[in-house]
């Protein structure tokens, strides 16, 4: 298997004080990307596909390097830093531990037979979303199921571990958000957030908002710290949001949407920044699926249904 870097000259543009430049368009998968991860403060970082291909990357470097191939597709990938290894969501055979720099599986643990959407990681814990509405609690010490959160019958899309790691907030396809007590486990908060299914959420930094995107196109900050209350609502894109990703600093975020453009917001307002797209940019021809923004460089990582990723250069 060949990966091809292609650079594209496509300038710089400008809406306010934002600069994109893309860096690079990186080929190599067969089906669209659907995951996407890094390691912090390198520039190291994973992809997953529907053609079952994780791959390792560099943010400034030419090739891919497969590092697994999976039987089925990939949604999900979750760097655990205690550990240095990598966490994958199996379409339909569980979760997969991965030693990345050895190229090879260390464990695995059926947990469902339904697909793995999201998974996040607290402590020695993996928090893992799944397409029958379960959220799976996994010791990674033992690597054994700790619980099973049963909250809804509809798909879990999405987890956020708020960063004091004292509740996380998973978005279900009955168009709801349940934030859990992790001590617990006990639902504290559980309300409909939008009017399809919720497909991304992540808190700010300081844990007080937590951001949500939908099906719905639409984009809302909800206040944590006055019971999810609604702060702020955007119609964010023409079709779903598939994904939202926070700067390293946590003052700007992007999101991405199956309408094919990735845009950049302002966290304070959600006032929008940037809207990079294929006739501006040299942007994605279809869905873009997923994002990453790195504190390499503060670049920003997207991945597509046209089976490529993009890297840009995001600057204020």
């Amino acid at each position: 298997m060949n990966f091809v870097k292609v650079t594209f000259k496509t300038g710089e543009y400008f809406m306010g004080t934002v600069q994109v430049n893309k860096v690079v368009t990186l080929t190599g998968h067969h089906d669209s990307v659907f995951a996407l991860e890094g390691i912090p403060h390198t520039p190291m970082f994973f992809s997953g596909s529907g053609d079952g291909m994780i791959v390792q990357w560099q943010m400034g470097s030419d090739e891919g390097q497969r590092i697994a191939q999976m039987g089925a597709s990939v949604y999900a990938l979750r760097y655990d830093p205690a550990t240095d290894l990598l966490l994958a969501g199996h379409n339909f055979q569980g979760l997969h531990v991965l030693d990345w720099r050895a190229k090879q599986e260390v464990r695995s643990l059926k947990l469902t037979d339904a697909a793995i959407f999201d998974i996040a990681i607290a402590g020695n814990k993996a928090l893992v979303a799944a397409g029958d509405g379960s959220v799976s609690v996994v010791d990674l010490t033992a690597m054994k199921v700790e619980r099973r959160l049963t909250a809804s019958s509809q798909k879990a899309r999405c987890i956020a571990v708020r960063p004091d790691q004292q509740e996380f907030a998973v978005g279900y396809s009955d168009h709801r958000i349940r934030v859990f007590r992790m001590e617990d486990f006990a639902v504290v908060a559980d309300f409909v957030a939008h009017a399809n299914s919720v497909f991304c959420l992540q808190y700010t930094p300081d844990g007080r908002v937590l951001l949500s995107g939908s099906r719905d196109a639409r984009l809302k900050a909800w206040n944590s710290a006055e019971k999810y209350g609604l702060q702020r609502e955007v119609a964010a894109h023409l079709f779903a949001i598939n994904d939202l990703r926070l700067s390293p600093d946590g003052k700007h975020f992007v999101t991405c949407s199956m309408d094919k453009s990735v845009k950049v917001w302002r966290t304070e307002d959600l006032t929008l920044l940037k809207v990079i797209d294929k006739a501006r940019h040299a942007g994605h021809g279809t869905s873009v699926n997923k994002l990453l923004w790195s504190s390499f460089n503060n670049q920003v990582a997207s991945a597509s249904d046209d089976r490529t990723i993009s890297i840009w250069d995001v600057i204020f």
